[in-house]
């Protein structure tokens, strides 16, 4: 009797293990706090080795909440923060440095240099992506080119590189599966994504061995089989996704024009822009939303790398707030921020803007300016990096957007996303399940083993729980977005 299935979602803050049924309804879950490490300014790390522990006791613990057997687990998805860097040993299993995260951008310099080469036009042709510390492909060499004998060892054939999903899934076969899907490939500067395959140009140029990648298969596929020894029998692993493309696959975003955005630690929006790889001028980046039976849709996505971590920042290190849910109560308090912008720039700014060297800044402060003007700030600047995006977007695709969908553990904020709304000038949709990602892992491994006929089937079971519409006037509209604009100037210009 197999009537769930096991989500696994290892995120930038927390492991998370979550149980479905076939319906999407959220039937059980455990998460435990990840811990990250700043070493020097702007590098970001995280325990490989956590990870995985946390991911097999979340497991566990999701099934002991409700009672459940490991035998009513049909099959398991996996969803993961993307382009985060591991490399380990291929015998003993152990990481050769800790996990370089996506955040991290110490190879600033690297792609800087890169980016006067002949390889830096080939990646973007190729990839989608922009040349950025963001990716996998600079975090490997500095891996291969800081770790002493790491270069040698990787040459012999006894290191492997994966992100997090194809550690995980690495681990959790003991061994026996070293792969990966092609959305998280797409995300490595390494993958063609128009030939679906590893570019063995660029990782010549890059100097990077082949014989260190995964394996890419489809999202539905058959990774391989959970290791007995961790729940007491074998599970198949059946589906895999990066977050992003795993919300996306959750929020049913199946259309051409469809978008949807997630707001965690980062924000990240995607528009579904079916069978054409659809090339940005306004610095977005295209990618794969998803590939199955072999069929590919495309996205083009934006990336805001401070979200939810700037809220985390004003709990955690002002100390402004208790509690991420004060933030609503906080912004109500006020009728507006009398001018104050924070501009989350901790490690840098991503789309449009992609400049790694800004930094932080709050703006516009004055002798009246409180607790309550910080924090709507805080959520203001969501918003605003929100608008950021989806005006690249229109103007690269020249999509009539006509709703964004939205998840993550932000959009629980009510206010927020009337402040989205209104600033977008943009009906806000908000699903019943907000951990999409998840579900989308979920529904990923079910469509594998048939527990869904298809995609179609899955769009079925999208239902809304609250839709958000602008009231807010066009002039104050502009004016708010025009103070934003002056704000990201003075961090750019100013560093």
């Amino acid at each position: 009797m197999q009537h769930y299935l096991l989500s696994i979602d290892q995120g930038t803050t927390n492991s998370r293990a979550i149980i479905f049924d076939r319906a999407g309804n959220l039937v059980s879950q455990h998460e435990i706090a990840l811990n990250q490490y700043f070493p020097n300014d702007g590098w970001v790390e995280q325990d490989p080795v956590e990870m995985f522990n946390n991911t097999v006791e979340c497991c566990r613990e999701a099934l002991n909440k409700k009672g459940l057997s490991p035998r009513s687990i049909a099959a398991i998805g996996i969803s993961n923060q993307r382009e985060t860097t591991i490399i380990w040993d291929r015998q003993s299993g152990v990481p050769v440095y800790p996990a370089i995260v996506w955040q991290d951008r110490r190879t600033s310099d690297l792609c800087r240099q890169l980016s006067q080469t002949r390889v830096a036009k080939i990646m973007y042709e190729r990839t989608g992506l922009l040349l950025d510390p963001y990716f996998s492909a600079t975090k490997i060499l500095w891996i291969l080119n800081h770790v002493h004998g790491a270069r040698e060892k990787a040459e012999r054939g006894e290191l492997l590189f994966g992100t997090v999903d194809t550690f995980l899934l690495w681990k959790l076969t003991n061994g026996r599966s070293h792969a990966t899907d092609a959305t998280n490939a797409a995300r490595t500067l390494l993958f063609n994504i128009h030939a679906q395959e590893w570019d063995e140009e660029i990782l010549r140029e890059l100097n990077i061995p082949r014989h260190m990648l995964p394996e890419v298969l489809d999202n539905t596929a058959d990774f391989g089989e959970l290791d007995e020894k961790i729940l007491g029998m074998k599970i198949p692993i059946t589906g895999m996704a990066g977050d992003q493309q795993a919300a996306t696959i959750g929020q049913a975003c199946f259309r051409p024009g469809m978008v949807k955005a997630t707001y965690g630690t980062g924000c990240f929006m995607l528009l579904n822009t079916g069978s054409k790889v659809m090339q940005s001028t306004n610095k977005l980046l295209s990618t794969v939303a998803y590939r199955i039976d072999n069929q590919v849709a495309y996205g083009l996505e934006g990336s805001i790398f401070s979200a939810g971590v700037t809220i985390k920042w004003l709990r955690d290190t002002l100390k402004l707030i208790t509690t991420a849910a004060e933030t609503e109560t906080l912004a109500n308090n006020v009728s507006n921020t009398e001018g104050v912008y924070l501009v989350p720039a901790f490690t840098g700014l991503g789309a449009p803007y992609w400049d790694p060297d800004a930094r932080g800044a709050l703006l516009g402060l004055t002798r009246n300016s409180g607790r309550e003007h910080i924090v709507r700030a805080a959520l203001e600047n969501v918003g605003y990096q929100t608008r950021d995006l989806l005006d690249a977007m229109t103007a690269d695709s020249g999509a009539g957007i006509s709703a964004l969908r939205v998840d993550g553990g932000m959009v629980a904020n009510n206010w927020l996303l009337q402040f989205l709304s209104d600033i977008l000038d943009l009906e806000v949709h908000r699903p019943i399940c907000i951990e999409t990602t998840a579900l989308g892992a979920a529904y990923l491994a079910g469509l594998q083993i048939g527990m869904y006929d298809s995609l179609e089937q899955i769009a079925e079971l999208w239902q809304m729980n609250a839709c958000f519409s602008p009231q807010m006037s066009d002039s104050h509209r502009d004016r708010l977005y025009q103070g934003w604009k002056s704000a990201i100037d003075r961090v750019i210009h100013t560093k």
